[in-house]
């Protein structure tokens, strides 16, 4: 597949990296020359230094047999347009755009990404995905991260297993003895720098960060299974009023009943508009990191602290800080993933990215045949993959006992018209069924011959 992604910042660098080790034939686009010149260094690509909206730039970039565009500069109407010119003048048949303000989302003018107008085919917003995620998040208190599969069937969750762990010490083949009727799938362990699909002999460790499958009727035994049982938060602090800090307020107004919010953010002017725009939400002007406006926010009493400014240390920072105070939980927006692992350690309960959830957001439009979804996890050291059997597959008629996995990729799940079962050696699986399958980083043309299911992107 040719693909042209325009923007070589961290999310278009990502979507390359991982384009390019499925073999794909990839041209980045991006003004500044460093970073093409990085991107040249790095990865299996071709990087090209121009205007990404341009016709002739589009054109030297083999815009005329491109399959797939996705525009992710940091300017929208940039971003918009070389959707629009990739369509108008080179016929690209798929078009994917990041488009951050708000107003070009507002649903009054939803007709605006017609093909009768502006032509395309999926619109991604970077705050509308972070929001979704924390509420995620929020939804499942204790979760590292948390993603919905199978409609809504079948989570996968990862939790922090400290030394009060009820499975510290425990190998995975004894949770079934532990848990007999808990549907639960042991999917993949993080310890340190290590990244382990584990096997039935493997141990959880303290400190791991541990990712399993369940179904959704017992996701809160399942959370307990693990040591966590909280309460989900009833007064929630923002700390941060931007573009992300609006967007979360009023999609935890909508879906988070019964929730006391307050938002801390710095710059005057932005904190009146907010103060004007939202509704039985209590704005503090001042910062973050203050002790005094901590206390004005009474961050002691507070369940849950989301600290989403546009500043990495600060949110890292007012994290700790408020944890000091009293608060119980806090979920921290980081950029730089050099950060990622320095945080966990700190004490920080879950780390949201926007470029990880942008990045999984535009894989799972980035596929076709009968592949359901692709998520990236934690910064790429793994891949979820959603698929359908279809009657031809190798995979048809088959028991999973039969099946000789790498050990590098496992099922996790399997659905089948609605039931969820988790994955026996005398589980035949059937045609029609959606198979959820957990494989490391770049391992999904493995996946592929593995399953003859097309994996293959767009």
């Amino acid at each position: 597949m040719r693909v042209i992604i325009c923007g070589a910042g961290q999310v278009g660098y990502s979507i390359a990296a991982y384009l390019a080790r499925e073999e794909n034939d990839v041209t980045v686009i991006d003004i500044d020359p460093h970073l093409i010149s990085q991107i040249n260094d790095e990865l299996d690509v071709n990087g090209i230094v121009g205007h990404a909206s341009s016709p002739d730039v589009l054109e030297q970039a083999g815009a005329n047999g491109t399959d797939l565009i996705v525009a992710v500069t940091h300017i929208d109407e940039i971003n918009m347009i070389a959707c629009q010119v990739a369509h108008s003048l080179f016929n690209v048949p798929k078009k994917i755009a990041r488009v951050r303000a708000q107003s070009y989302l507002d649903p009054a003018w939803a007709n605006l990404f017609s093909r009768s107008h502006m032509p395309i085919d999926a619109i991604i917003s970077p705050e509308i995905e972070l929001a979704n995620a924390i509420n995620e998040r929020l939804s499942t208190p204790g979760a590292t991260n948390v993603i919905s599969l199978a409609d809504g069937n079948v989570n996968l969750v990862g939790v922090i297993c400290y030394e009060s762990c009820p499975v510290i010490n425990t190998q995975i083949r004894q949770l079934d003895e532990l848990f007999p009727d808990l549907p639960i799938e042991i999917a993949l362990i993080l310890r340190g720098n290590n990244i382990i699909i584990p096997g039935e002999n493997d141990q959880i460790m303290p400190n791991d960060e541990v990712y399993f499958f369940t179904d959704a009727e017992h996701l809160r035994r399942a959370m307990a299974a693990f040591g966590h049982e909280e309460q989900k938060a009833r007064h929630i602090c923002i700390l941060g009023g931007g573009n992300i800090g609006l967007y979360l307020a009023k999609v935890l107004q909508q879906k988070q009943k019964k929730v006391h919010i307050k938002i801390i953010e710095s710059d005057e002017e932005r904190a009146q508009r907010l103060s004007e725009e939202l509704q039985n939400i209590i704005v503090i002007h001042g910062d973050g990191l203050q002790h005094e406006i901590l206390e004005e926010a009474n961050i002691a009493e507070t369940e849950t602290m989301i600290a989403i400014t546009n500043d990495d240390e600060t949110n890292i920072l007012g994290s700790l800080l408020a944890k000091q105070y009293g608060c119980e939980r806090v979920i921290t927006l980081i950029n730089k993933p050099t950060y990622r692992a320095l945080v966990t350690s700190l004490g920080i309960d879950a780390v949201v990215s926007p470029r990880a959830s942008t990045v999984s957001t535009i894989m799972q439009h980035v596929r076709r045949g009968r592949v359901k979804a692709v998520h990236t996890l934690r910064d790429d050291v793994a891949e979820v993959i959603e698929a359908e059997v279809s009657e031809s597959s190798a995979l048809a008629n088959t028991l999973l006992g039969e099946l000789h996995l790498p050990e590098d990729i496992m099922i996790g799940a399997i659905v089948r018209k609605e039931k969820v079962l988790m994955p026996s050696p005398e589980c035949k699986i059937l045609p029609g069924d959606h198979i959820v399958v957990m494989a490391k980083a770049g391992k999904s043309r493995e996946v592929e011959r593995l399953f003859t299911v097309h994996v293959d992107l767009f």
